[in-house]
């Protein structure tokens, strides 16, 4: 039987580009993490919220963000991966909140696809200018689409069903074979991703015209 690369050897090999080393790293703590994670759903969200998803989305950001982990050991790691774990876990509990008060200028807002992508500026918050490069309406959809078609295809796919086409939480998540508490996770870190994709030419966005 092979004997498993030492945790300083994977996390080596994932510093480096290895994206197999990152999920062999991965894999190994995820029966530890799961076990942390499961007392902080609570007993309240656990039909909307699951473990596994809070898992899947935390090795998604963990992808994304790894570049920018400080190798401190696997102690470090594992609190790394903890506490985006524990900020998924509070984003879907305050998401599925919010979703029992919806907001009336939410539902005043609801219907043109321009609309929609305007709700999304404001809830990425963005500031929308007027500068003589973005002509109006059609050239920031088109700025906005590009900008969601480089998201990792969960998040762009996420934005695209609760944000563009406003659709149901409930319903997308069936679609995606998720929980509900999983797609407002997904939700937020898209959010996130897109503001980052963004950038400064979040400046550049105007509704007007």
């Amino acid at each position: 039987m092979e004997t498993p690369a030492p945790f300083s050897t994977l996390l080596a090999n994932a510093r480096s580009g290895d994206d197999a080393a990152l999920a062999a790293l991965l894999e190994r703590i995820t029966p530890e993490l799961r076990r942390r994670i499961i007392p902080r759903i609570g007993p309240r969200y656990r039909s909307s919220i699951d473990e596994d998803d809070v898992l899947q989305v935390t090795f998604i950001e963990a992808f994304i963000r790894f570049p920018a982990f400080e190798d401190r050991g696997e102690d470090a790691f594992m609190s790394w991966l903890l506490r985006i774990s524990e900020n998924n876990l509070r984003d879907a509990i305050r998401a599925l909140e919010a979703a029992k008060r919806p907001s009336p200028s939410a539902r005043i807002r609801r219907g043109a696809q321009t609309d929609s992508y305007d709700t999304l500026i404001d809830a990425i918050g963005a500031t929308r200018t007027t500068p003589s490069r973005v002509a109006g309406k059609d050239e920031a959809v088109e700025h906005l689409d590009t900008a969601i078609n480089k998201l990792p295809p969960d998040y762009a796919e996420v934005i695209r069903a609760l944000d563009i086409e406003q659709r149901p939480a409930d319903e997308v998540a069936m679609a995606m074979g998720r929980s509900t508490g999983a797609v407002y996770m997904l939700r937020s870190r898209a959010h996130d991703a897109l503001r980052n994709e963004l950038g400064s030419a979040s400046q550049l966005f105007s509704f007007e015209g």
